[in-house]
């Protein structure tokens, strides 16, 4: 197959850097299968060693120029110059949502009669910001870019579910999971290193969270739960990894006023070995956000061997769930309770070490992962 992925930035920013990693794992493995594959984006900070790495798979990538930023609404007018290539295309897989790029190949798509398939990838929902404008966009082009697609793919049960209330039929929502590249947990980093660089002693017990510092995760009722957890047991630490995303400010002063400044560390966002270290050296890893579409971090801390607790407003509720990990509502008590009882059992920690492990690498590596996709598109083309 002709493939045409498009996602509107291609960068190693926090902001991007979830779709991109989605988008630079497909169209690698597509690649690898033997389509031939392009990547429509915008030139905002480009990770230039991925598209290298796409180049050299034979990936054709267009990061077209950026002549207006409207809020993170990257306007790439020379996309218009190319748009009648769409028509060379047996399909097409638009990711993100709300995007030029996605107005201009959606247009043409139709103008075409080229099957397209949506992925919004947690960005369907208008509760979280810019909520006036999503509306609008919604209105005058996003419902008639989902109506027109032949299918949604949702990460998750619960993005599924997100479909449905926006109109879209069952039939036409397929659950496609997020992956990883695993070949980079095949060797990890020794244990202590995280420890050593921090200056956190092997007796203390590491509660790791790591992603964005936005409301939205729910680091309110983590630093609440924390104080629970550490009334029940000595030595506890609460790190925090990831890049401000808005909330760093509330949620420093919201530990100052409990009095815990000194049981919490931020490192700020850690890439690479260095964040692999991070989930080595934890003893557990803890998302308790109030809505996460799908969450790659804790398929990430899972292939680290890291027990897990999420609360049942994360997509990824189903890989933890009695394999990696606890799965709690959003409750301060049941949240530290999950927390206590992993941090208090050894034999259960490894248990869920293990079958985390191994339930992650049959089910969520990104040669599965393209296998699915693939038949997809081959389901939206017949």
């Amino acid at each position: 197959m002709k493939i045409l992925e498009v996602t509107q930035a291609f960068s190693s920013e926090h902001i991007a850097i979830g779709s991109t990693e989605i988008v630079y794992n497909l169209s690698k493995e597509l690649a690898e299968r033997g389509h031939d594959v392009s990547l429509y984006t915008s030139d905002y900070k480009s990770d230039k060693a991925r598209i290298e790495s796409l180049k050299q798979f034979k990936v054709d990538v267009f990061n077209f120029k950026i002549w207006l930023n409207l809020a993170g609404f990257y306007i790439t007018p020379f996309m218009l110059k190319i748009a009648a290539e769409v028509k060379h295309f047996d399909v097409i897989h638009m990711h993100n949502y709300r995007t030029f790029q996605n107005i201009v190949v959606a247009h043409y798509a139709k103008k075409y009669s080229i099957p397209y398939i949506f992925q919004a990838e947690g960005s369907l929902l208008t509760f979280f910001r810019k909520g006036i404008q999503k509306i609008v966009f919604d209105a005058v082009w996003g419902h008639r870019m989902l109506n027109g697609a032949t299918k949604v793919v949702a990460s998750s049960r619960m993005e599924a579910n997100q479909y449905k209330s926006v109109g879209i039929s069952e039939d036409k929502i397929v659950i496609v999971p997020f992956g990883i590249d695993l070949t980079e947990f095949d060797v990890l980093p020794e244990r202590g290193l995280f420890r050593k660089k921090y200056g956190i002693n092997n007796n203390q017990k590491i509660i790791l969270y790591l992603g964005r510092i936005h409301k939205i995760k729910g680091l309110d009722l983590l630093l609440k739960a924390f104080i629970d957890v550490s009334r029940n047991l000595n030595n506890v630490k609460l790190v925090i990894v990831g890049p401000d995303d808005g909330y760093l400010y509330s949620i420093k002063r919201l530990i100052a006023d409990l009095g815990i400044s000194s049981n919490v560390l931020f490192t700020g966002p850690l890439y690479g070995r260095e964040k692999l270290k991070a989930y080595v050296d934890a003893d557990v890893y803890v998302l308790p956000s109030f809505y996460d579409d799908f969450g790659l971090t804790v398929l990430e801390a899972i292939a680290c061997g890291t027990p897990i607790v999420v609360t049942d407003q994360c997509g990824t509720a189903d890989v933890v769930a009695d394999k990696a990990g606890f799965v709690v509502p959003r409750d301060k008590g049941q949240l530290s309770s999950a927390i206590l009882n992993i941090l208090s059992n050894d034999k259960l920690r490894q248990k869920f070490t293990e079958n985390g492990q191994s339930f992650v690498r049959a089910q969520y590596n990104w040669e599965k992962i393209a296998e699915k996709a693939e038949s997809v598109y081959l389901s939206g083309i017949s």
